[in-house]
């Protein structure tokens, strides 16, 4: 349908073939989307998962707790455009000791690190490549359901409230300049940060979402999340920001489902 034809997208948080992220940047490429990415740390391993693009995407660095690089983002982006339509902030990170049952004992450095890394960076990133954005652009950051308490989820959840929170106020600051800010919560999936997390089937197992989802779950199908994102990432949202759109087999509105028939 070529819903990016022409427009200019920047994907953060491509580390594997196996996130979010890089299944938004391939999506992103084969609706007509010019795609470029940032990597952390390594940033070899980044450009190499670039090459399994159906285009290969340049590769920017940027650490979202450098605040040199924060800085001097968008004059490194102008080495490859002069504009930017959209953004997906798929950036989350805290320590082993904020995640796995260890609320009760979590010292606040690692709190810290999880809410600069999770939180504020949403809006850090769009702070920095703000002069690069264009009337229409849409900003696309990655949820999970923070309406509750996850099992092993911990810190994490409380850093994805406040990146909730976060989406609102950058929705209402930025809605004159025409920029839209929402958020797409997925399901589980067996990502890198999920199997960090704690056990991949202890997650899914605790979160029970297969049985609770009425149109089921597949935590190994990446493409209805990346859908959503380009979705949101495309002209065909123009009058919604602020926004949580749930890609979830719908678990999140319903309560237990004991025995329940799928009909």
């Amino acid at each position: 349908m070529d819903l990016l034809k022409g427009k200019t997208i920047l994907v953060t948080g491509v580390l594997t073939t196996s996130s979010i992220a890089f299944h938004t940047a391939r999506l992103a490429q084969e609706q007509g989307a010019r795609v470029i990415l940032t990597g952390y740390g390594r940033l070899s391993l980044v450009e190499r998962v670039a090459r399994r693009l159906p285009d290969t995407a340049p590769v920017v660095e940027l650490d979202v707790t450098d605040a040199g690089q924060l800085a001097s983002l968008a004059e490194r982006l102008g080495d490859h455009t002069d504009r930017l339509d959209g953004v997906l902030h798929s950036v989350a990170n805290a320590p082993a000791g904020a995640l796995g049952g260890n609320f009760l004992t979590t010292e606040w450095e690692d709190v810290a690190h999880a809410v600069r890394v999770s939180t504020y960076s949403l809006q850090s990133l769009t702070r920095g490549v703000l002069p690069l954005l264009a009337e229409h652009s849409s900003v696309v950051g990655l949820d999970f359901d923070a309406s509750r308490a996850w099992a092993e989820y911990d810190w994490m959840g409380v850093a994805k409230a406040g990146l909730e929170s976060c989406a609102r106020y950058l929705a209402s600051y930025l809605g004159s300049r025409g920029v839209r800010v929402n958020l797409v919560a997925a399901g589980p999936l067996r990502t890198t940060a999920a199997i960090n997390i704690g056990s991949e089937e202890g997650f899914e197992e605790a979160t029970d979402w297969g049985r609770r989802a009425p149109l089921g779950w597949d935590g190994d199908r990446f493409d209805p999340v990346a859908r959503a994102c380009v979705a949101l990432l495309s002209d065909w949202f123009p009058a919604t920001t602020g926004e949580i759109v749930h890609v979830d087999g719908g678990a999140h509105a319903i309560g237990d489902r004991p025995g329940s028939p799928r009909l």
